[in-house]
């Protein structure tokens, strides 16, 4: 909150401003997908055919459970039903959760939740990985 003219507070708000919506083929939800800083608004305005969602911190709730729900609301609200694919880079109970709860949701809003099941292996490392083809 800032004071402006007269001493009258107004208020800040970190949320996406409405605005017309912006098509990406691949979007990173933004600070671990964490719900001080993406709501509904980003998903109405933000639009990509994938959505990386990134944290694996349930202390810090990340990834958030509302950001994964903003993503169902927001994508509500889309004129079309185009795919959207949402690439978790951890395997957390809270995407777990959400997957289970909202699963026919995200069939009618043909969104669907890639499971990494590859694996690469460089020098002495191996991670899971996954392929995107744009």
């Amino acid at each position: 909150i800032s004071k402006g003219p007269g001493n009258t507070k107004v208020a800040k708000s970190t949320a996406v401003p409405p605005g017309p919506p912006v098509y990406l083929d691949l979007v990173y939800i933004p600070n671990h997908s964490n719900s001080k800083n993406v709501d509904v608004e980003f998903f109405k305005r933000v639009r990509s055919s994938y959505y990386v969602v990134s944290g694996n911190d349930s202390a810090a709730e990340e990834p958030s459970r509302a950001v994964l729900d903003s993503l169902l609301e927001g994508k509500a609200q889309w004129e079309s039903n185009m795919q959207v694919t949402l690439i978790p880079t951890h395997d957390s109970e809270v995407m777990r959760e959400w997957y289970q709860d909202t699963h026919e949701k995200q069939q009618d809003l043909n969104i669907m939740v890639l499971a990494s099941s590859s694996t690469v292996v460089m020098q002495d490392e191996s991670f899971p990985a996954c392929k995107i083809e744009l």
